[in-house]
């Protein structure tokens, strides 16, 4: 076919896949340039240009063409679900059947390799992780790398360990593009890529294997097609309120002003959970969206978004790459994310299809803890993963993660994600039945993991930067991601002034104050031990026995919400300095009692039988960092509430194993276990309590602290153990 048969072929498939009945559609420069590329000389292309500006395009049309040639399938790998659906939807109208392959979706696995078989499968969307699960690793990508005519990398930043959203899922496919057949073309897609991860992508996308005459155009250097990173339709400003009842109120009362529907993100599920709550007590048809939901109510609400039905979506990082609304008319940050780069993501959902959109950031002080909290979950020190690596090749048979997990001092996602690196550098392998330890030899690359660090806080310094800079934010935005036509944008609130004001009605900062000071979470008890625990040393499996369970307990607030996690993430820093609790946290806590002895699962009434009015007695949990905060608060209480403090359940923690923050469930049960013991005195007075015990600590994040204390509790004759503590981390 000519070169001009091929454009005129491309720009009609085109014309299919936007909708376009006068077939007028045209190609872009560089989308013709990347399909050339593709189709004709079957090459390797990275496409770097910003969201809205059709990468998915040049996919489809390169498909449509390729099978008319007869090529095998395509194969897109894709991270996100919501990408996947709109993909698959988009493909259709293309007449482009499209399938996929993901974790919402194992009944169809099946049958959709028979289709792939059968030659009926034009694309398949997989996800990254999809690709060293052993039973698609043996049995389907095999065959798929064999007869495949495109491979399209979306979202191709995430390759790069030098990027801000590196996954280990994706290092695998510098496996499959080395093992493709000569002359299969690939193409790499992203809108976030600064130009250190462009070249790394682009290195990886050239490591083909020639052909034997030499000529296979998968060996020579990826066609690179990088454009401009700026977005006309969207006008940034910065919004710096008060505090988060300010925050909260604005946009409770300029939320309607905001042209048509759009998203409203949060860095916390609790704080999405908060103001989801909040706006729609202000009257606004609004939903949640995040990693906690199922996955039917998070296609519902993105269902409910695209179709209008409410004003916006309130959601964390879970809706984010892929999700494709071109008529988005807003994009508010309740919280900055802590890259530039995340963050020119994250608003480019907005703006695609009109011709203006609000994209508004609102800080907040709790930004930086938040921060500090993700950054703690990075790839772990040495000594871990070489003990880890011990224990698998210690195994005579493949370890499962809760097997695992007891061994080592990491928790499950944290080790999880240890292992995908350590599988793609070869050091242990996914067999089914677990992990095993491959015994070739593996170096910690220490100082690219201090890189990364380095980076990631070079990052969070340009994203305060973005909030206080007084020059153009679209441009200090593209400079980030190494743009280098980036020049002033005339439409953000420094080149042409604020367009929002910080006013606020006081009557809604009073009601978003109530809201947010509204003290209160349910704490449901542990009921089963973690897995392994023999490994670990202690005989206990299984379900918790009921009468060694504590009840559903309460905390204050949650350290990760914008209400009272802001007052009390400073109290119980681990720097933090230790003293009696602060009257303004007593009070809190004090209407948390009330409440809860009013409550429908409250103190005058029971599960399996009736119970007490109020407790019997007061039992705190001693502390080792905080001592005087513990120790006055059980105090303060009983005092207030005439309740008999009986005494405290004694902490040996000699070596430090509770303040270890990044331990996994079984490692922390082993060191709550080894900690605590009960006083002789306190287990005299519980034998002859009649009533439930008020169990009293400071915090509590895996449940584990409580869960050992209530044991020793029931077990020395407490009739019921009611949990209460100032926080809790979820």
């Amino acid at each position: 076919m000519s070169d001009t048969k091929l454009r005129q072929a491309a720009d009609a498939v085109l014309a299919d896949l936007v909708g376009d009945r006068e077939g007028t559609a045209r190609l872009r420069t560089d989308q013709w340039r990347a399909i050339e590329a593709l189709v004709a000389e079957r090459r390797r292309a990275l496409v770097v240009q910003r969201t809205g500006w059709g990468k998915s395009a040049v996919y489809f049309v390169a498909t449509a063409l390729l099978r008319r040639q007869g090529a095998g399938p395509t194969v897109i790998v894709s991270p996100l679900l919501a990408l996947m659906r709109n993909q698959v939807e988009a493909a259709s109208r293309a007449g482009i059947q499209a399938r996929t392959i993901n974790s919402a979706n194992p009944e169809e696995w099946r049958t959709i390799e028979s289709e792939i078989a059968d030659g009926r499968v034009d694309v398949l969307l997989v996800s990254p992780e999809r690709l060293n699960n052993p039973d698609f690793r043996d049995h389907v990508l095999p065959s798929l790398t064999a007869s495949t005519g495109l491979l399209v990398v979306d979202e191709a930043h995430c390759i790069s360990d030098w990027g801000h959203d590196f996954r280990p899922d994706y290092r695998r496919l510098r496996t499959i593009l080395a093992e493709l057949p000569a002359g299969v073309p690939v193409l790499a897609t992203t809108a976030t890529a600064n130009a250190r991860v462009t070249a790394d992508v682009a290195e990886q996308l050239g490591t083909g294997r020639a052909a034997d005459d030499g000529t296979d155009p998968g060996a020579s250097p990826a066609l690179v097609l990088r454009g401009s990173l700026d977005r006309e339709s969207l006008s940034l400003g910065v919004l710096r309120l008060p505090d988060a009842p300010h925050r909260l109120a604005w946009l409770g009362q300029h939320l309607k002003s905001l042209p048509g529907s759009g998203i409203i993100y949060t860095l916390t599920v609790a704080a999405a959970e908060e103001v989801t709550a909040f706006l729609r007590q202000c009257g606004h048809e609004v939903a949640s969206y995040t990693g906690r939901q199922e996955n039917a109510d998070r296609e519902a609400a993105e269902a409910d978004l695209l179709a209008n039905r409410v004003k916006a979506l309130v959601a964390t990082s879970a809706l984010g790459m892929g999700f494709d609304k071109p008529d988005l008319g807003f994009v508010v940050h309740l919280g900055s994310p802590s890259s530039p780069i995340a963050y020119y993501q994250q608003v480019g959902r907005a703006g695609r299809g009109v011709e203006h959109a609000e994209v508004l950031l609102l800080p907040g002080q709790e930004d930086e803890a938040i921060w500090r909290y993700f950054a703690s979950l990075a790839f772990p020190p040495e000594e871990q993963v070489r003990r880890t690596l011990d224990v698998l090749a210690a195994s005579e048979a493949p370890m499962s993660l809760p097997a695992l997990e007891p061994r080592v001092e990491l928790r499950r996602s944290r080790l999880e994600v240890m292992l995908k690196v350590l599988d793609v550098d070869g050091a242990v392998q996914r067999v089914k039945g677990g992990w095993v330890a491959t015994g070739r030899p593996w170096r910690y690359e220490a100082e690219r993991y201090e890189w990364v660090e380095r980076q990631r806080q070079a990052e969070q310094r340009a994203m305060r930067h973005y909030t206080e800079t007084t020059d153009c934010r679209m441009e200090y935005l593209r400079r980030e991601l190494d743009d280098e036509s980036a020049a002033p944008c005339g439409r953000c609130d420094n080149c042409a002034g604020s367009r929002f004001s910080p006013d606020v009605d006081e009557s809604l900062v009073v009601a978003a104050r109530g809201e947010l000071n509204r003290p209160g979470v349910r704490i449901e008890p542990r009921k089963m031990w973690p897995t392994g625990m023999q490994a670990a040393g202690l005989d206990l499996k299984g379900r918790i026995p009921q009468q060694q369970q504590a009840s559903p307990g309460r905390a204050l607030g949650r350290l990760s919400d914008i209400g009272w996690g802001n007052r009390l993430r400073p109290l119980l820093a681990e720097q933090g300095s230790d003293g009696p609790v602060p009257e303004d946290v007593l009070r809190g806590a004090v209407t948390v009692l009330s409440v809860w002895a009013k409550g429908p699962d409250g103190w005058s009434s029971g599960g399996d039988r009736e119970r007490a009015e109020r407790p019997a007695g007061i039992v705190a949990v001693d502390s080792r960092t905080r001592p005087q905060l513990v120790r006055s608060f059980a105090e303060r209480i009983a005092d207030i509430g005439r309740i008999p403090l009986l005494g405290a359940i004694a902490c040996t923690d000699e070596f430090g194993m509770l303040n270890g923050a990044r331990t996994n469930g079984a490692q922390r049960l082993r060191a709550v276990h080894e900690a605590l013991t009960l006083p002789p005195e306190l287990a005299e007075s519980l034998a002859a309590l009649e009533g439930p015990v008020l169990l009293v600590d400071d915090y509590t994040a895996t449940g584990w602290t409580i869960a050992v204390a209530a044991r020793m509790l029931r077990q020395a004759g407490a009739e019921e153990v009611l949990p209460l503590v100032l926080a809790t981390q979820n």
